[in-house]
């Protein structure tokens, strides 16, 4: 893939909108294109978590494993959203597994990449903290909603 349509898909995701041009560009460098196929994981409970995934279509299953009770997919990410952000907060650990219910096209931003661009510009590490944050609130208050279903 060129430059210049990684760096387009890098700019139309939602994840990026009201980013100053020159940190769209700043995490260019970081980004990749990837493809995941049905049943593929982009990361394992209790793997690196190395990449921020902004998914441009498909499906992701976030899942907890019980062992007695096997696998529950407790969030479905999709087209737009974000996927992964154990990256920002050590020890860097997948807290839960993911996986692709259907194809996924993401753009991988790497996490190294990610944190050392983050300390160059500390605007850029607000933003994406920021970012970041309002992805966990919306994760967790769709986890009470779950979770009020189950036990309401």
């Amino acid at each position: 893939m060129h430059l210049e349509d990684l760096s387009r898909l890098l700019s139309e995701h939602p994840f990026v909108h009201g980013l100053e041009a020159r940190h769209v560009a700043f995490l260019l460098g970081c980004a990749s294109n990837v493809v995941f196929q049905k049943g593929d994981f982009l990361f394992r409970e209790g793997g690196p978590a190395d990449k921020l995934y902004l998914v441009r279509y498909g499906s992701v299953g976030l899942q907890v494993h019980f062992p007695a009770k096997g696998t529950h997919t407790f969030n479905t990410v999709g087209d737009g959203e974000v996927v992964g952000w154990s990256w920002l907060v050590e020890p860097y650990v997948a807290r839960f597994d993911s996986v692709a219910l259907s194809t996924v096209r993401a753009l991988a931003l790497d996490a190294k990449c990610l944190r050392r661009k983050c300390d160059e510009d500390h605007e850029l590490g607000y933003q994406m903290f920021a970012r970041i944050a309002q992805v966990m609130e919306r994760r967790l208050h769709a986890a009470r909603l779950q979770l009020l279903d189950v036990y309401g």
